[in-house]
């Protein structure tokens, strides 16, 4: 069986490290991966470093489509996979997540009738002003195999209509779904050790034996709009000063760029001369897994952080107005807070008075997702 799997964004590569892991290990004489690279994460930091340190083959592609608009950004991809899948004539275009990446995938394949393998399906915020909702939906209803990491996403699937019953042969009109457990915990088992082998994120920081809060902001509705963007600085400086607790924050480049534009000024100025708010390089994947398994909380708004968060049982304050990972909320170990001062603050007090009582239940699968994704591509695959 051949399968081409598209990456392009950070997170989909961090998946992308499971699925080939599976294949080296377990399906190395049975299964062909080829990887191709749409180059929506342009920067080293954000792309090349993630491919060597994980372990991932090199891509045989790679679109180098960079930056645009989400329309034109889109419009290359498309062209440029249309053209690989004609070349590469796979039995599945594997997809990730729900990034314009994933929809050019899904567009492309649909429309030249190669099957689609969507890894996250089903996930929902049920918000369509988020491009990543529109991009989730339309993959997923234009897809063969559908691998949902959680029950709820799951059932999100047969409230659209697919049918949890269908038997193989499938196809895009007699889909398959499956609740198969999350590649994100696979991987969070397997390089925790190695992480702590191999990274000296903490050292480089001083950061050893230390609480510290670990922060991530890189949503555009939260960079580009500056009341945001501002209430959510002034949160973590509140926090950090007031409790004289360093707040970790790896900047995301398009972070750094928006913050002197967007943030006031005196909120600037108190940023970059605060003691206890430590603004970084972006980190390596390595580099991430260590500082969210040692972090006393985690403030995000990124949907992959809150869930190492909860791999690692630690509690997240959630930077959007609503989370595709519902479970996290109603498990007691995350709260949405959205860009609301406010809330950000209750959200600290509740976590800190909570302090080691929360529990995490078992919701993301037994670490073993991307053997069964694998076995279910090779069983329903007629060449």
């Amino acid at each position: 069986m051949k399968i081409v799997t598209i990456i392009g964004a950070r997170p989909q590569i961090i998946k992308a490290a499971a699925l080939s892991r599976a294949i080296k290990n377990s399906f190395s004489d049975k299964i062909e991966e080829v990887i191709v690279h749409t180059g929506q994460h342009y920067d080293q930091n954000m792309s090349q470093v993630f491919i060597e340190e994980l372990g991932i083959p090199e891509p045989k592609y790679n679109l180098n489509i960079g930056s645009s608009s989400h329309g034109v950004q889109t419009a290359r991809m498309i062209e440029g996979v249309e053209k690989i899948l004609l070349d590469e004539k796979p039995d599945y275009l594997v997809l990730y997540g729900d990034t314009n990446s994933t929809l050019a995938g899904a567009i492309a394949a649909a429309k030249i009738h190669v099957s689609i393998a969507h890894i996250e399906a089903g996930l929902r915020s049920f918000n369509k002003s988020m491009p990543e909702e529109i991009n989730r939906i339309m993959c997923d209803h234009a897809s063969t195999l559908l691998f949902s990491p959680t029950q709820t996403g799951f059932q999100n699937l047969i409230n659209e209509g697919f049918n949890a019953d269908n038997k193989k042969p499938y196809s895009a009109d007699h889909p398959g779904i499956f609740h198969c457990g999350d590649v994100m915990y696979d991987n969070s088992l397997f390089f925790k050790t190695l992480a702590a082998q191999q990274s000296k994120v903490l050292e480089e920081h001083n950061l050893m034996g230390k609480d510290f809060v670990l922060a991530t902001i890189h949503r555009d509705s939260n960079t580009d709009v500056p009341e945001r963007l501002t209430a959510i600085f002034e949160a973590l400086l509140e926090i950090s000063e007031t409790e004289k607790m360093e707040i970790v924050l790896p900047l995301h480049p398009r972070t750094a760029k928006l913050m002197e534009v967007n943030l006031l000024d005196d909120v600037y100025r108190q940023v970059i001369i605060s003691k206890w708010l430590k603004l970084i390089p972006p980190v390596s994947f390595l580099d991430m897994i260590l500082l969210e398994s040692h972090c006393k909380l985690v403030i995000t708004d990124s949907g992959g952080v809150q869930k190492e968060a909860f791999f690692f049982k630690k509690p997240a304050i959630i930077l959007r107005s609503e989370t595709e990972w519902k479970e996290i909320v109603e498990a007691g170990c995350g709260m949405i807070a959205n860009a609301d001062k406010a809330m950000i603050l209750k959200g600290w007090q509740l976590f800190k008075k909570a302090g080691n009582t929360l529990s995490y239940p078992d919701i993301f699968g037994d670490g073993n997702a991307a053997e069964f994704i694998c076995q279910t591509m090779l069983d329903s695959c007629f060449r």
